[in-house]
């Protein structure tokens, strides 16, 4: 801690220089951040037609399809059930030759509840818009979080997102051993953006399953409103297969990803502080400081308000309550159109 004690000094010094007051009116509403289509109980599922896909008429209670089915994807020759792909401990791993081999912990998990990392978080850690992408992610930023999990001070400012408590009970139940194995095997990979930003006034229209918008069949559209609609480009790649190659697509609002680098480069005139402060020239990190560049905006706008309500405190997010204090719901969504929008400086 004490070859931090420069950044956290300077950090202090900026964050009491730009500090404000919070925010008259929050803009538009965050429930899109969270995974969710409105503030109240969500609407029920249409009813499945008979010829459908099984993906895209899927919902809980409803398997994907019937057990015992093989899949396939492109470019390897391992096959997996439905069953294997969602499974809790041990998941499928489509693609071992794209990252190290990974320790118990992250491959299968421990029983009762201890789920495998790589099922959420995929074997490659780049996970999805209603988690985290965890790969490249300074080791001890990594325990502290998980720490934090266990502790009580890290949970969601949403209580219908369910993962953060899945997540809550994970991290209690793991060992010192298994943390610190998770973290030096996700902080030993770079973080490489598979999250293309596009500007648009509509955005395909989607529906909602556990967390995530994924778009429906056809070409229908909707007005994007005050809004960051991320989605999987293929979405039974992504929802049914679990393809940890398959990348998303975030429509953000017109305007949102200049307004971001102001805020993000120079404060926003005072409303908040400029984050290479922290986290480095190019947002990529800097010591135990994780790196902001190019990842979900869904996420980075989610933990932001967390930030900012009081449901995720701990050792570093007392730096960034102050930061995060005077801006409203669009400048959150316009800061984290931006850094998803960055790419990643190489190594």
């Amino acid at each position: 801690m004490k070859k931090y004690a420069g950044l956290l000094a300077i950090a202090a010094a900026a964050i009491a220089f730009g500090a404000v007051v919070l925010a008259q009116g929050q803009g538009a509403t965050l429930d899109w951040a969270y995974g969710f289509v409105t503030s109240g109980p969500e609407p029920a599922p249409p009813a499945c037609p008979a010829d459908a896909m099984p993906y895209t008429c899927s919902r809980p209670g409803r398997p994907w399809v019937e057990d015992g089915v093989v899949m396939r994807l492109p470019d390897t020759d391992r096959t997996f059930t439905i069953t294997q792909v969602q499974a809790h401990y041990d998941p499928a791993d489509w693609y071992p030759g794209d990252h190290p081999a990974m320790p118990d912990v992250v491959a299968h998990g421990r029983r009762p509840d201890v789920w495998a990392c790589s099922l959420c978080h995929y074997p490659n850690g780049k996970g999805r818009p209603e988690n985290a992408g965890v790969a490249g992610l300074p080791i001890e930023y990594f325990r502290q979080t998980m720490a934090d999990f266990r502790n009580g001070v890290r949970k969601s400012a949403e209580p219908r997102k369910a993962n953060t408590n899945i997540m809550i009970t994970i991290a209690k139940s793991m060992s010192d051993d298994e943390v610190k194995a998770a973290a030096e095997y996700f902080g030993s990979m770079r973080w490489s953006p598979w999250i293309k930003v596009v500007e648009a006034n509509t955005v395909p229209a989607t529906r909602v399953q556990g967390g995530m918008f994924l778009k429906l069949e056809g070409n229908g559209t909707e007005p994007i409103g005050g809004r960051i609609i991320e989605t999987p480009e293929d979405v039974e790649h992504t929802e049914l297969l679990r393809d940890p190659r398959a990348g998303f697509i975030a429509y953000v609002p017109v305007g949102s990803v200049k307004r971001g680098e102001a805020l993000v480069k120079g404060g926003g005139n005072g409303r908040t502080t400029a984050c290479a402060i922290c986290h480095g020239a190019d947002l990529n990190g800097v010591g135990p400081v994780p790196g902001i560049a190019g990842r979900s905006p869904s996420y980075t706008v989610r933990q932001l308000y967390d930030m900012q309500h009081g449901a995720r405190r701990g050792l570093w997010t007392e730096l960034m309550q102050p930061v995060v204090a005077g801006l409203n719901n669009d400048d959150l969504l316009a800061i984290g159109a931006y850094t998803a929008s960055l790419a990643i400086a190489p190594r």
